[in-house]
């Protein structure tokens, strides 16, 4: 018997026990993260210079295809997470990813560009589901902000490292192959480290489904998550338009600043700048929702992000779209480890990796919406007018989540 309180009592969640394992998956969402950052910067003007595409939607449907596979992936790495294991869920990831730097060096043309999506599409939809379900599990609810806002702060902040990298190799270097090279040492290290150093925290799950207050539902999760619970319908949809607004602006930003006369180094910054504050400040915001309750962040973060975008086509100055490319990443900051510490607070333990998968879906499928979108309106229209009409559904979400959410208004300890 002591034996056995002994082995239950290792796989009790909090990060002072756990730092390590929890340390591994940090590292290891970075590199995840990286893999995103290699096209942030350079794909929209690879697809004008090297294949003569003009159209604005056409440009955009890399992100439709990485937003919809992404999105897909997630909900099945959440369900087959918790039949199959989340170490399979992210090794699998990984070797999706392999072939993604090889591709986007050596395409003949834009079909294969958008092949390297699909595949990217899985990848982070796999990997990166898996290791915040992982996260979520070793951390426990005293941590859960904290841990989501050290998981998305790992993964932004290399999405910015790496979108600046690339820019600055174009520049010196050339549109290909060689700033994807980060990808290949990226890709190798995840899968490598995946395989040999991770454990899997199904373990984790056992212990704290003994304590948890929430009701297992064991059917109809996809419905309660998208539907019917109010709360977690208000999570999701702001879920969906806050990368609703980033698949514009992965599309849009580049040739909107490229079109006010920023050079390629200059765009890289700007490109930069906003995933850099999305990812650091995450640490802050995340274990701030600890405190304050997930409502708070959570509509104060749709409608900075809503009220950066409407500034932003008004902009001529450098200087001044870094510093709104700032304010936009911290908006997202605010949101992005509460909304998935929200959907962990609302669902019982077994159905903690289906739920953060079906948020998912909702969440990345705003990807391929907002490209669409934005590449729709840019070629009938322009692209600031795509800028300003994302900005208004924004400060729209904001509001459904203020009307929409009648939990989680108090702090969660």
């Amino acid at each position: 018997m002591k034996t056995q309180n002994r082995s239950s009592q290792q796989h009790k969640p909090g990060l002072k026990d756990n730092w390590k394992q929890f340390a591994l998956l940090v590292l290891i969402n970075a590199f995840v993260g990286g893999m995103v950052g290699l096209e942030r910067t350079i794909l929209p003007e690879i697809a004008e210079t090297d294949f003569g595409i003009a159209a604005r939607s056409a440009i955009f449907s890399f992100i439709v295809v990485f937003g919809i596979t992404k999105a897909v992936s997630n909900y099945f790495a959440g369900r087959f997470a918790q039949q199959f294991g989340r170490k399979k869920m992210l090794v699998v990831g990984w070797l999706f990813g392999l072939p993604v730097p090889f591709i986007l060096m050596y395409a003949p043309d834009w079909n294969w560009i958008v092949v390297a999506n699909l595949f990217l599409g899985i990848n982070q939809g796999l990997a990166w589901s898996a290791n915040v379900i992982m996260k979520i599990d070793l951390a426990g609810e005293k941590d859960r902000g904290l841990a989501m806002g050290l998981n998305e702060f790992a993964g932004y902040v290399a999405v910015a490292v790496v979108a600046f990298l690339t820019g600055w190799i174009a520049t010196e270097m050339g549109l290909r192959p060689y700033p994807f090279v980060l990808g290949i040492v990226l890709a190798v290290l995840g899968l490598v480290m995946s395989i040999l150093f991770v454990r899997d925290t199904a373990p984790f799950v056992e212990y704290e489904s003994k304590n948890s207050k929430e009701e297992h539902i064991k059917k109809n999760l996809f419905w309660e998550v998208s539907f019917g619970d109010r709360n977690m319908q208000a999570v999701s949809q702001a879920g969906m338009m806050t990368n609703f607004k980033d698949g514009m602006a992965w599309g849009a930003f580049p040739l909107f600043l490229a079109a006010a006369g920023l050079s390629m180094t200059q765009i890289g910054i700007v490109v930069a700048v906003y995933p850099a504050f999305w990812g650091i400040l995450q640490v802050v915001t995340g274990k701030i929702s600890d405190y304050t309750g997930r409502k708070k962040m959570l509509w104060a973060g749709m409608l900075v992000q809503g009220m950066s975008l409407l500034m932003f086509p008004f902009l001529e100055q450098f200087y001044l779209f870094v510093l709104v490319a700032a304010l936009l990443g911290t908006g997202t900051a605010m949101v992005y480890p509460t909304f998935l510490a929200a959907i962990a607070d609302l669902t019982h333990p077994q159905d903690r990796a289906e739920s953060v998968g079906v948020f998912r879906l909702w969440r990345d499928g705003g990807y391929a919406i907002g490209a669409i979108f934005s590449g729709i309106i840019a070629d009938l229209f322009d692209i600031n007018l795509a800028i300003i009409l994302t900005g208004a559904l924004a400060i729209a979400s904001a509001g459904w989540i203020m009307a929409g959410m009648n939990r989680l208004n108090k702090p969660v300890k």
